[in-house]
């Protein structure tokens, strides 16, 4: 198959790209090519920036594909775009949405697709809804052959899957770790979470791309295993090979220190309990199975951030919030024991 994918060398895409070159498919990737090089096969890059419309056009001609994926695409107005360069051009676009567009506070934590989509929490995942109600709307008024997917937490082994961090990525709470500092975990750290591994995701991917019966499907994509955040965490301390440090803080709270969007990424999402439904994966992608448990993904992803420098960007503001936090917490919990 012709697949053009625009981005295509993220946490999500680098793994589908690489699947779908290895099963012998050309694929076109639309983007500035900064990622390009760890990739190799039918691979045809096309460097431009999809915001360019007229460049996009000069850039692409004539040609036609089977498959056209979005991956950075979060408004409806570059859904809008998408569809005005790629109307005709595709027999299918796969939109990538989120399964934080799923309604928080959750009346039931197993969900399927059919589980409503609100989140008065976080503007990202408004603007994901949006995006989906958009290309619905297309699918059903115009026959727009779009496929929608919803991933959940996907990690790879560059960025250690956590509750929270800052700025520069996962490496700074390892660090924490590695020095015995306490590490936060949001709530009681008792609430269910789903990770993937992006190898996993990418098998379900592969298996809806030129897919007739995921036309005009939201489907979505995750492991089956559930794991609490404490038995995240101490994963990664296991991995790492140090003792567990932990200090338990509300999420309200955490969000009310600021200045990061925990209301969004914690409130909106991780702080809620989940366990997700794959049946609708597995009967449009027969035999698709999360192979990797958290346990051996964090193991991996832990190795390979330690033996990589480029991997460890530190987070000197975000190390100083979490002082300044557990300090707050410790000090507002010995008044009150001496109250």
């Amino acid at each position: 198959m012709k697949i053009l994918f625009i981005g295509g060398t993220g946490t999500i895409s680098m793994a589908i790209s690489k699947l779908l070159l290895s099963e012998g498919h050309t694929l076109y990737l639309l983007n500035r090519g900064n990622h390009n090089s760890g990739l190799s096969g039918d691979i045809v890059e096309i460097r431009v920036d999809i915001k360019d419309e007229d460049a996009v056009r000069a850039a692409i001609g004539d040609l036609k594909f089977d498959v056209v994926a979005d991956f950075i695409a979060f408004s409806p107005v570059e859904l809008e775009r998408d569809y005005r360069l790629f109307g005709g051009r595709t027999k299918q676009f796969i939109y990538i949405s989120s399964a934080s567009a799923y309604q928080k506070p959750l009346a039931h934590y197993y969900i399927n697709e059919s589980t409503p989509l609100a989140n008065p929490y976080w503007e990202y995942s408004r603007n994901k809804i949006a995006g989906e109600e958009y290309l619905m709307k297309l699918y059903r008024e115009e026959g727009f052959p779009i496929t929608i997917v919803r991933p959940s937490h996907t990690y790879d082994e560059r960025s250690v899957p956590l509750g929270m961090h800052g700025e520069n990525g996962s490496y700074s709470v390892i660090k924490r770790m590695l020095e015995g500092k306490k590490v936060i975990i949001h709530g009681d750290g008792t609430s269910l979470w789903t990770l993937t591994h992006n190898s996993d995701f990418a098998k379900g991917f592969a298996g809806l791309v030129g897919n007739i019966h995921a036309i005009g499907e939201a489907v979505q994509i995750t492991s089956d295993e559930s794991v609490t955040w404490n038995q995240i965490y101490q994963m990664i301390a296991d991995a790492i090979g140090v003792e567990l440090n932990a200090i338990h803080v509300a999420s309200e709270f955490l969000d009310a220190c600021g200045p990061y969007d925990f209301a969004g990424s914690l409130l909106g999402d991780k702080a809620n309990t989940v366990v997700f439904d794959n049946s609708k994966l597995k009967r449009l992608v027969p035999g698709f199975t999360a192979k990797i448990r958290a346990d051996q993904g964090i193991r991996d992803t832990v190795a390979y951030v330690l033996s990589h420098p480029e991997c460890q960007r530190e987070d000197p503001d975000f190390d100083k919030w979490c002082d300044k936090v557990i300090n707050g917490v410790e000090t507002m919990t010995k008044t009150i024991r001496e109250s």
